[in-house]
């Protein structure tokens, strides 16, 4: 049996804690031994790993660099003995990767989620320089693997596998009552974004874009579903917009899927992205997008088939894609049926997971000697 550790730095609701949640749940369980840690906390996704009987720790990380938690890090692999670490973002990536070299795991990956833009000039050296002790470092996007190639780490190493998706059944809800529930008109023009509230999302755009659109549009609403530190300061934005009747606020959702049904558009107004989740869901559900045409998101969308792509910052260009769909509801139902359609061919759960198994099994076999000296 080869065991696989897991190490991320929470299991918030989140996209990368729901890609690792569904991988770890879905490795067949007569290959593998699964086990996840978290360096800070848990989160929404720790009693769905349990409920798959997952064993979960939590490392409780009180500072960046956090020699406690290096020590308890090193006992659970210590008792554990996996012969695969695979990690999950910048924190857990380092912290992975130095206890991994130096406890002398078989097999090192990291994932990476995103085009880091985020990262200040002293982090590259420091990827480059994990980089050479990783066996493989996957990304979601072809746009996160020439962000990282274009800062060093070296193309061999780095592997792309997409995010997955189970289909969403959207037609199970009913939208009427979920239209009622969450006190919008019958007739209502409602976009929704789902995601965290922070600076890179640029959410201010889409309120502004929606107050553009009220003026063609007297019944458009738009569903900001989602939480983070921006908060407080969009709904004084929306507020001093004059639109906050027309903007709602929902705050994290375990039932985020009856809200898409509830939408006709999705908007995405990202500064730079990996591969987002929320717009896969989005597609899923049969909801055509308007999106910034950044790495990662023009990955997914495909202009003029499956919703539209707008450049950073362009309000009025985001009105006016948008008000092109509700002006057309047969071109928007058309554009969201073939986003369905990419979902299910191009992004499911099971390919994903499959991908990474091959990964894994490859890893393995070119360590084997390695593999054999871990203690069983």
């Amino acid at each position: 049996m080869n065991r696989v550790l897991f190490l991320i730095p929470t299991l918030d609701r989140s996209g990368s804690e729901k890609q690792l949640s569904l991988l770890a749940a879905g490795l067949p369980r007569n290959e593998f031994d699964i086990r996840v840690v978290c360096l800070t906390r848990g989160g929404s996704y720790e009693k769905e790993l349990q409920r798959a009987g997952i064993p979960v720790d939590i490392l409780h990380k009180r500072m960046k660099l956090d020699p406690i938690v290096l020590w308890r890090l090193r006992q659970v692999i210590s008792e554990f003995k996996p012969h695969i670490i695979h990690t999950w973002l910048t924190a857990a990536n380092s912290y992975g990767r130095l206890v991994g070299c130096w406890m002398k795991i078989p097999v090192t990956i990291a994932t990476e989620r995103c085009v880091d833009r985020w990262k200040s000039p002293w982090h590259f050296p420091v990827d480059r320089w994990l980089s050479k002790k990783t066996d493989r470092l996957v990304v979601n996007s072809q746009g996160v693997a020439k962000f990282y190639r274009d800062h060093g780490v070296s193309g061999d190493r780095i592997q792309v596998i997409v995010n997955g998706i189970d289909p969403i059944k959207s037609q199970k809800y009913d939208r009427k009552r979920i239209r009622e529930q969450i006190q919008l008109p019958e007739d209502a023009c409602v976009i929704g974004y789902v995601g965290r509230l922070a600076t890179q999302k640029r959410i201010r755009d889409l309120i502004w874009a929606a107050d553009i659109l009220k003026l063609v549009l007297p019944k458009v609403y738009l569903l900001i579903v989602g939480d983070g530190p921006q908060r407080h300061q969009l709904r004084q934005f929306a507020r001093d917009c004059q639109i906050l009747d027309r903007v709602k606020f929902f705050g994290h959702c375990e039932e985020v899927e009856s809200l898409y049904s509830a939408m006709d558009v999705f908007w995405l107004g990202s500064e730079y992205e990996g591969m987002p989740n929320s717009v896969m869901e989005a597609m899923a559900s049969g909801l055509p997008v308007v999106a910034t045409n950044v790495p990662g998101v023009n990955e997914l969308v495909i202009e003029g088939k499956t919703g539209y792509l707008i450049p950073v910052g362009d309000r009025a260009e985001m009105a006016h894609k948008t008000f092109r769909l509700f002006e057309n509801p047969a071109l928007a139902q058309q554009f969201g049926n073939s986003g369905r359609l990419r979902m299910e061919q191009f992004f499911s759960t099971q390919d994903m997971i499959e991908s990474h198994v091959s990964l894994y099994r490859e890893l393995l076999a070119s360590h084997a000697e390695k593999c054999e000296g871990v203690v069983q």
